[in-house]
């Protein structure tokens, strides 16, 4: 097939059909969008987890040199002989203490860094202002009073956290994020599929006489049919660039901008996602749009142009 031919092909198609044309853009565009987002709160939901996910256990605090105001803390910093007996006392309440770690000062800055890599107040934190910790994990959670009454003031002791009521309500919310983002992209996809099956239905009517012609000088199925993939494939590709296009836009300026200003003006820190889980994103959404339009228009076009 020359090359001429087949762009002169599908530069008539795209003339005669541009509404059609920009209607599978505008749906592509938002079937991807919202395909998008509804992975992206996913990724939120998956950080979120893994932010709280420790705090799901009963966290034990120890003192920071600047927790000089807690009664516990006016030595400063906890010592060694401090964490023995913290870690003492913890051996003692086998079996309601089903196990426990000890998390340094290194690990948990690391682990800061990793969890808020997109908030605007991380390098505002100094390393020494993360505090140690022993997360404990409870054969009984409701039991969480128990831990609290043992460790709250003893020497060393900044704080004792137990967020589980928290962190089940903010999975929660993100479940249903996700899975509303997901179901609203699905049924778009769903409208995409049909748009393209009935643009394919229209075009190759509108192209009934030069199909005709084509076939009795004896073209074959893979002729006639590549015009209508690419012109498919040319919208669809459009349509998800444009998507991308605003998925950074609400990442870059409403999460990573706005909102992770309002929430670090507000709590401090954020632990929210940033443009690199959209790029890793991107070739599998474009991909993936692609492929569904090269399939459903292939199944189009053996069923509305006969060779």
């Amino acid at each position: 097939m020359r090359l001429g031919f087949l762009f002169g092909e599908v530069a008539n198609g795209l003339r005669r059909n541009t509404a059609m044309f920009v209607s599978v853009v505008l749906v592509t565009m938002v079937s991807v969008f919202f395909m998008g987002g509804g992975l992206l709160a996913q990724q939120q939901a998956s950080l979120s987890k893994g932010y709280w996910y420790d705090r799901v256990q009963v966290t034990i605090f120890l003192c920071t040199p600047n927790a000089t105001e807690v009664a516990a803390c006016v030595g400063g910093a906890a010592t060694q002989e401090q964490r023995d007996q913290i870690e003492s006392d913890l051996e003692s309440l086998s079996p309601l203490v089903e196990d426990y770690f000890y998390e340094s000062n290194d690990e948990a800055y690391d682990r800061f860094r990793e969890q808020f890599r997109n908030s605007p107040a991380l390098d505002t934190i100094p390393q020494e202002a993360i505090p140690e910790s022993f997360r404990v994990q409870l054969s009984d959670p409701s039991k969480y009073d128990v831990i609290a009454g043992a460790f709250q003031g003893t020497p060393g002791v900044d704080d004792v956290v137990d967020q589980r009521d928290l962190v089940q309500r903010l999975a929660a919310f993100l479940n249903v994020v996700t899975f509303g983002a997901v179901a609203l992209a699905v049924a778009m996809l769903i409208c995409a599929l049909l748009l393209i099956g009935t643009t394919i239905r229209l075009t190759a009517w509108s192209r009934r006489r030069e199909t005709n012609i084509m076939r009795m000088v004896g073209a074959s199925a893979f002729t006639l049919y590549v015009p209508f993939i690419i012109e498919t494939v040319l919208a669809t590709l459009l349509g998800s660039l444009l998507a991308l296009a605003l998925l950074y836009g609400v990442v870059e300026y409403g999460i990573t901008g706005y909102l992770s200003d309002l929430l670090a003006g507000q709590s401090g820190l954020v632990s929210l996602i940033g443009t690199s889980e959209l790029f890793f994103l991107a070739p599998f959404l474009v991909g993936g749009a692609v492929l569904l339009a090269v399939i459903t228009s292939w199944f189009a076009l053996r069923r509305y142009v006969r060779v």
